[in-house]
């Protein structure tokens, strides 16, 4: 089944996505920040060229994702370093089971393998929105391609990328590369792709934003935060051992105090993931420099 979503083809990506005026300068941060979470995943497949087409077509500022790297070096899109059996279709026409998912590991399958996965057509009950097409995890090159050429074609500004990185100290060389390897995965392609002005690198693991901050200091990091450590911005940092580009902590963590003291810091504050339009207009009114959120289309709802 094609939609108008579906990847453009290698001729019109060509004609249209040059990026020889485009470089490593960091490009200022659009004002507020309407990020596509997973592209648009209440809406699209997650983490697929249609799902960021689509928030590219709602007025997204930057399409936020994720990447695992496969064994044979490539960097795709997964919010998992494995096959979650909610979305995912395995080879054989059947649905990946929850005691299934963890053997189909991305990192111990080249990227061919993980092309005879579909994660389209089984849609979320979660997501009752969301389309219901073939899709598979792309290559991160292959995301920009498309997300650069749309653009073009489009005459909008050009996307950024905020990029998580999938890793944790228990399952490094098991599901993941050590991270200084990912980090230098990863920043091939970003480099390649001559898109590094506009790319935030974000993760849980402070140890990749430690690398970036060191061997990348022209590239933009972001400290995501989950909810249940209270431990407070400043002990956080501590932890980090600089002060980041962005805080992005779980939404239900923000009020003003936090956001004067981020702001004070230079800190943007940028809360994930955000799916109620009343909390979306809370949150503005705090002062927050952006949103995360899986429906894109809540934006336009709330200027």
């Amino acid at each position: 089944m094609r939609t108008k979503y579906w990847c453009f083809s290698l001729s019109m990506i060509m004609a249209c996505a040059t990026s020889s005026n485009i470089n490593s300068t960091p490009k200022p941060l659009p004002v507020f920040d309407m990020e596509g979470h997973r592209g648009s995943r209440g809406l699209m497949p997650e983490n697929t060229i249609p799902a960021m087409l689509k928030a590219l077509e709602l007025g997204v500022t930057t399409l936020e994702m994720d990447v695992a790297i496969t064994t044979d070096g490539r960097v795709i899109l997964s919010h998992e370093p494995f096959f979650n059996h909610e979305i995912s279709t395995a080879p054989d026409g059947q649905p990946v089971s929850a005691d299934q998912e963890k053997g189909f590991n991305i990192f111990q399958m080249t990227y061919a393998q993980t092309q005879q996965f579909d994660v389209g057509k089984r849609k979320p009950a979660r997501f009752p929105q969301q389309a219901s097409l073939p899709a598979t995890k792309p290559l991160l090159a292959d995301v920009i391609d498309n997300a650069e050429a749309y653009a073009k074609l489009k005459g909008r500004e050009l996307p950024f990328y905020n990029i998580e990185t999938k890793t944790d100290p228990a399952t490094d060389g098991l599901f993941h590369p050590i991270p200084e390897t990912f980090v230098e995965v990863l920043m091939a392609v970003i480099e390649k792709k001559k898109v590094k002005g506009r790319v935030i690198i974000q993760s849980f693991d402070f140890r990749t934003l430690k690398i970036i901050h060191e061997k990348y200091p022209g590239v933009r990091t972001a400290a995501l935060v989950e909810g249940e450590d209270r431990r407070g911005v400043q002990a956080q940092l501590d932890e980090l051992g600089f002060v980041p580009d962005i805080y992005s902590p779980f939404f239900g963590m923000v009020n003003e105090t936090l956001v004067a003291e981020c702001h004070a810091k230079n800190m943007r504050v940028l809360p994930w993931t955000v799916n109620d339009p009343v909390i979306i207009d809370r949150l503005k009114k705090m002062g927050v420099d952006g949103i995360i959120s899986d429906y894109p289309n809540l934006f336009s709802k709330n200027p």
